[in-house]
């Protein structure tokens, strides 16, 4: 019998060898990632979190003390029986105090591909249980596509399950051009376990079918076909302008489908005088978009008139909305894809996220998956994803969010499961300030990550593969019975454990538990999962253990996305306010916002390589997804560890840029601006635009002093030096890939890494 395991990198068969676990990648798998291989090795590392520890001050003098020394002093390793009464107690007393309101749940929901064991539902069952907790809304990948989206196209969760299948790009794409690439590296994952990749195997056959590829993009590592990829290289943050002026193009040369647009989409006409400047007194020409965008004024009309002179695709990667005004380079894709008339055709249409995540184009049955019930939040109080330090720093504070006015929640006690966000989030030095604010942190956690170390009581949990649970996700076709394979490292439990001993000593463990073992709620989930699919006949749960995975169909299945509508927008509407496509949003309008107008319009970044800033700090920084792991997730693996340089992240710079600064390839560089200076290692490179540096995030936060104000960060993490504002008042999405830097060879002694070591410990 196969035993499996799964991971949001992929379905992994185990086999037991003389000094443990050794994994490989699926059989069905046409390109397993290598990421997870790694796990083994990584679970029993010294920086596993061994035992149940407490802050210092939270030891010798009670909860809640001394919250501006977090993540500056030692820790103290107690029993567990101690640990838990202390988080017990704080708990009940902040609660009674500052009532539910006070209470922020935070989780990435990243940590498994278990649908029993993920951190996310976990802990919101636990707090809804307690009375209820502050939420987070959308997500730093997606705050503001998922915010404007469903404005002006509908729900991005439907979009992602429908666009085009590979398969169907295959045989119809004639030109593929992409925005931000399409890079394979991100296709590695999905929410949930990854069943085949498809992304770096789609693309292929698609060159190999004939399909013609065109990246406008900063660097062009992000597509690749095994083929030729012309590449346009063009400023960051300024694919709006472009894309702006191929709408232009494309009217005033008769090229845009104005049958389509009068059948399928509502707003043209107001956003028209925009376009030919009569509202504003500024055409948006290809000429104007050069100025911006820095590719020349004829290579933009000759794709306007490419796009429309055949079946084509332009798509988007998420990155480009992760930037201030954001919902704009999706708002204005959607735009030209309308014009070109080709939406609902074969191999023509738009994307958003080929190669972002193998989900999109990856094509799945629609089921609803085993899952962990979270029960019902009685807290209405929520925060967008990327205003967390917002919230700390200024509690009672107003801000504006899709049309509504909000405040923000007085947090006093902070619980983290399954995520970090010491990674995810932006300038985390101000991240830092406020994460001092709250009476309380508490973290289930498996390593000593920089989220752990400024806790005050940090419990050791399982890995998956010290752990029974069925894998699932919504966007592929396996069902896995995941198998523990390994016994768990120190004294680490499960978060069902400890929540069931947190919710006795708060009087819910009954409402928590359910009564029902950890056992009995997955055999529960299964069987509720198969009562509702009784014409699938799936086996009962021995069968399924049994067998170790389910498939949930079988031939080769194709979509293409939005074809019902094209078919019938009257019977087949999109979930808009209007059912159809909105170019001028009625909706958005009416919110007033100067920084997100009714349709797509161009607006200078707050930092920008047009912007006088750039003279101080002349580099533009995006910060992509590492393809050694999945955000810092295994950060330390040795898989990881191979691709930095001098134990930092690379950070890649172009020759002209390099050779400016008498900088050579594995230097060791500092990277800086007014936010933070972080040391990471150069990377020379011909592959990406002058004036721009790529430095991939992921790199786990390690500052030289944790008590000092922007003191150096010793390994490379962006966030170090990303700007913390929203993207606009209609999403307050994450605008990281906004961001001016300069970079400086490093000429002082390299400080020691400490990024991977456990915390200083003090006797109890």
């Amino acid at each position: 019998m196969t035993v499996y395991t799964a991971t949001h990198w992929g379905i992994y068969e185990v086999e037991q060898g003389p000094s443990g676990p050794v994994l490989k990648g699926h059989a069905k798998d046409p390109d397993p990632s290598p990421i997870g291989l790694a796990m083994v090795d990584a679970v029993r590392a010294r920086n596993r979190v061994m035992r149940p520890a407490v802050r210092r001050s939270w030891a010798e003098k009670g909860p809640c003390a001394a919250p501006e020394k977090r993540a500056a002093e030692a820790f103290v390793e107690v029993p567990w029986d101690e640990a838990l009464d202390l988080a017990a107690a704080a708990t009940k007393q902040l609660i009674a105090e500052h009532g539910n309101e006070a209470v922020f749940g935070g989780s990435y929901g990243w940590s498994s591909a278990g649908r029993f064991h993920h951190a996310q539902s976990q802990v919101h069952r636990y707090l809804n249980c307690l009375g209820g907790y502050v939420r987070h809304s959308e997500s730093y990948s997606l705050g503001a596509a998922k915010v404007v989206m469903p404005h002006i196209l509908g729900n991005m969760d439907n979009l992602f399950a429908t666009h085009t299948s590979w398969n169907v790009l295959e045989q119809h794409c004639k030109l593929f051009v992409a925005f931000g690439g399409s890079p394979a590296k991100n296709g590695q994952v999905n929410p949930g376990l990854v069943g085949q990749h498809m992304v770096r195997i789609g693309l292929q056959k698609m060159q190999q079918a004939g399909t013609r590829f065109i990246n406008i993009s900063p660097e062009n590592t992000n597509l690749e076909t095994g083929g030729e990829v012309e590449w346009i290289p063009i400023r960051p943050n300024t694919d709006t302008a472009m894309l702006l002026a191929i709408a232009h193009t494309l009217y005033t040369e008769g090229l845009h489908d104005s049958g389509f647009l009068a059948r399928y989409s509502v707003g043209f006409d107001q956003f028209l005088p925009y376009l030919l400047g009569t509202s504003d007194g500024v055409a948006k020409t290809a000429e104007w978009a050069e100025r911006i965008t820095g590719v020349p004024a004829q290579r933009t009309r000759l794709l306007a008139r490419e796009l429309a002179g055949t079946r084509s695709v332009v798509t988007m990667t998420w990155a480009l909305q992760r930037a201030h005004h954001g919902e704009q380079p999706p708002w204005a894709l959607i735009t030209v894809a309308a014009m070109l008339g080709q939406i609902g055709l074969p191999g023509g249409g738009f994307g958003f996220g080929y190669g972002t995540a193998n989900a999109v184009g990856n094509v799945s049955p629609r089921v609803s998956g085993p899952s962990f019930p979270q029960g019902r939040n009685p807290v209405d109080a929520f925060i967008p994803c990327a205003r967390i330090a917002d919230m700390l720093l200024h509690p009672g504070a107003p801000f504006r969010y899709n049309g509504r006015d909000l405040v923000y929640p007085d947090i006093q006690l902070v619980y983290w499961a399954g995520g970090n966000p010491f990674h995810h989030h932006q300038d985390l030095n101000r991240l830092l300030q406020a994460w001092r604010k709250p009476k309380a942190v508490i973290a289930n956690e498996q390593f000593w990550t920089p989220a752990a170390k400024a806790a005050d009581i940090v419990f050791p949990v399982n890995t998956t593969l010290e752990r029974e649970d069925i894998g699932y996700s919504a966007h592929e076709r396996y069902v896995v019975a995941m198998r523990k394979v390994m016994e768990p490292v120190g004294e680490s439990r499960s978060d069902y454990d400890v929540y069931s001993a947190l919710a006795a000593r708060l009087g819910v463990e009954a409402a928590f538990t359910d009564g029902r073992t950890e056992a009995q709620w997955q055999r529960e989930m299964y069987e509720n999962f198969r009562a509702k699919y009784p014409r699938l006949e799936f086996p009962d749960y021995e069968g399924f253990l049994q067998a170790g995975m389910l498939d949930l169909f079988q031939g080769e299945p194709s979509h293409v996305m939005l074809a019902e509508f094209r078919a019938d927008p009257a019977g087949c509407p999109l979930e808009t306010k209007s059912g159809r496509i909105e170019i001028f949003c009625e909706t958005i309008a009416s919110f007033g916002y100067d920084d997100c107008p009714g349709h797509p319009t161009w607006m200078e970044p707050a930092e920008w390589l047009g912007s006088p800033k750039a003279e101080r700090f002349p580099l533009h920084m995006v910060s992509d997804q590492p393809f050694t792991k999945l955000h810092s997730q295994l950060d330390h693996s040795a898989y990881s560890k191979a691709n930095k340089i001098h134990g930092r992240e690379p950070v890649l710079i172009s020759r002209e840029d390099a050779g400016a600064r008498g900088i050579e390839e594995g230097d060791v560089v500092r990277v800086f601006n007014d936010r933070g200076s972080c040391l990471a290692g150069a990377r020379v490179s011909h592959r990406i635009r002058a004036g721009v540096v790529k430095l991939s995030t992921g790199a786990w936060f390690d500052p030289s002093s944790w008590g000092a104000d922007k003191t150096l960060e010793k390994h490379g993490n962006p966030n170090t030096l990303t700007l913390d504002i929203g993207a606009s008042s209609l999403s307050q999405g994450c605008a990281a890939q906004t961001c001016l830097v300069q970079v400086e060879k490093y000429g002082g002694e390299l400080p020691a890494l400490t990024a991977h070591e456990p915390p200083q410990f003090a006797r109890p």
